[in-house]
């Protein structure tokens, strides 16, 4: 029961479980590790399962036909990563979700988390509420690529995640914020000289 402690603990975030409903969540949980640079999810792959991730870091990305990587979403502990495009309609994924970091991570496949919401109302509550925030947050992130100076949209997410910051490679981050590594260099380089 230790192992399933993190999880049980983000989905009690947003509705109650009792010990039944601990045992019926527990009851499909696959928890695998991941090496480093190991992909979850593959474009044209369907996506089949959700990820929880117990330790470690993702980051989900998709490649432009000029060969340009743009970073969608980093995911470290406690956070759950995924193609959600493709494991909500089941059909090929766009995106490579891709290991940073040696990791574990709890994987619920789409058909027990289907049977799991028809069975019981909280996991369909609690699955709409993630779905919910993440729609939010995609859009305040699309707001902010689309109003904000690099500078700002770097200052953004360092007040945000200064874990994420530290842990994952500068290309990554630049992508992630809509820019060059070398710009996103110089943006830190001010930043440190203004301090």
């Amino acid at each position: 029961m230790k192992q399933y402690k993190n999880i049980l603990e983000n989905i009690n975030r947003y509705v109650s479980l009792n010990e039944d409903d601990e045992k019926q969540f527990i009851s499909i949980i696959r928890t695998t590790k991941i090496k480093r640079r190991q992909f979850i999810v593959q474009p044209n792959f369907i996506c089949s399962h959700q990820t929880y991730i117990l330790n470690g870091a993702f980051r989900s990305y998709f490649v432009n036909d000029e060969g340009i990587e743009h970073t969608i979403q980093f995911g470290i502990e406690d956070w759950f990563i995924s193609d959600f495009n493709s494991y909500v309609n089941q059909s090929p994924a766009s995106l490579f979700v891709e290991a940073l970091e040696d990791s574990t991570v709890q994987q619920i496949s789409y058909e027990d988390v289907e049977n799991l919401c028809d069975r019981n109302p909280k996991f369909e509550r609690f699955f709409r509420l993630v779905a919910q925030k993440s729609f939010a947050f995609s859009q305040r992130r699309v707001l902010s690529n689309l109003g904000k100076s690099a500078e700002e949209r770097y200052l953004e997410f360092l007040n945000l995640y200064p874990a994420i910051v530290q842990r994952v490679p500068q290309y990554a981050l630049a992508s992630y914020l809509g820019m060059s590594a070398e710009f996103l260099s110089k943006i830190r380089k001010r930043i440190t000289t203004k301090s």
